[in-house]
């Protein structure tokens, strides 16, 4: 691997940027954990956010690293990763992040990361730098966890129409407001499991980089519970604007719903974590609120909304790692 000299103060201060992006990944992504059981009433906002945010900082416990290994060494060729490269990456997934924050569209943080890795590794060495493999199944990614989101919350509205068919509406609003509790906890639990490994796996390429940690690729402890720190606060902070897209613009939601739409989308985040694969959790859930909103009729869903969100989806990478290929360029210059 390529080693290059940083400062100590350097160093820190691009680790601190690297917690930033991780802090703005929980406040922009903190929709995915609580927009459902905000928009049902099941939770206030700010009781929403702090269940969020814990099971977000205790994901680590259930979840093993593969994630992170993926960002750090299954996107580009760990060899030429470089304090440039780190800090492009980090500058283009955060200005992304914040414009799509600014203008309320759930967008993929996770995408905006990958997407940032690529362009400054293709601006420092060429296309060959990109790991293909790891990229592919990130693309593919894009495409599969909305589906099986979508699928599972679907499937999940019918089995639980069928086995509540002799109960009375109020009975079953009652008892999905507290299995909401149960469902907001685990799809939370995925959020922090999978999203706050990507910036462990780029802090962890980082330290590698500048000969900080030697041997088989690994994350430290206090890497692993600075960014779930990061994410946890970033969650507190909210993220009102892709709250209220996620929550009611797409289509409305009830307890038993938004029981199906988090139940379906953390076992989707479950799976994925488990494989190593970097998924978007906007995406996730996305795809399952379209899913039990489509199982009420297909005119439940403001499918022109999704349809701007899909494009916001496919246009992140490209626009991120343009972002940051450009943030390489000036860095060069300097």
């Amino acid at each position: 691997m390529e080693v290059t000299t940083l400062a100590l103060p350097y160093l820190v201060a691009l680790i601190a940027v690297a917690l930033v992006f991780d802090f703005l990944n929980g406040l922009h992504d903190a929709a995915n954990s609580i927009a459902t059981i905000v928009s049902t009433r099941v939770l206030r906002p700010q009781y929403a956010v702090l269940w969020a945010a814990f099971f977000n900082f205790i994901a680590f416990l259930f979840f093993g690293l593969h994630v992170a290994e993926t960002l750090g060494t299954g996107i580009v060729d760990a060899g030429i990763v470089d304090p440039q490269v780190i800090l492009s990456a980090l500058v283009g997934a955060i200005v992304w992040n914040v414009v799509t924050w600014v203008f309320g569209i759930p967008s993929s943080s996770s995408h905006a990361l990958v997407g940032g890795l690529v362009g400054a590794g293709v601006s420092k060495a060429g296309l060959g730098v990109v790991v293909w493999s790891g990229l592919g199944k990130t693309v593919a990614a894009i495409v599969l966890s909305p589906l099986i989101g979508f699928v599972l919350a679907l499937v999940l509205v019918l089995v639980v129409s069928w086995s509540c068919v002799r109960a009375t509406p109020f009975g079953v609003d009652k008892t999905f407001r507290v299995l909401q509790f149960a469902s907001a906890s685990l799809y939370s639990l995925g959020h922090g499991g999978n999203d706050a490994q990507k910036t462990m796996g780029i802090i962890a390429v980082l330290l590698y980089s500048q000969g900080r940690l030697t041997g088989d690729f690994h994350v430290p402890l206090w890497v692993v519970l600075a960014c779930q720190s990061a994410m946890a606060l970033g969650t507190l902070s909210g993220g009102w604007r892709i709250v209220h897209t996620m929550g009611s613009r797409i289509t409305r939601l009830n307890p038993t719903q938004g029981f199906c739409a988090e139940t379906g989308g953390a076992i989707t985040l479950f799976l994925a974590t488990w494989l190593g694969v970097p998924v978007s959790t906007t995406h996730t859930i996305t795809g399952a609120i379209i899913g039990v909103g489509a199982a009420r009729r297909t005119s439940a869903v403001r499918w022109g909304l999704a349809g701007n969100i899909v494009v916001a989806w496919v246009v992140t990478l490209p626009a991120a790692a343009g972002i940051s290929a450009a943030c390489y360029a000036l860095t060069r210059l300097f």
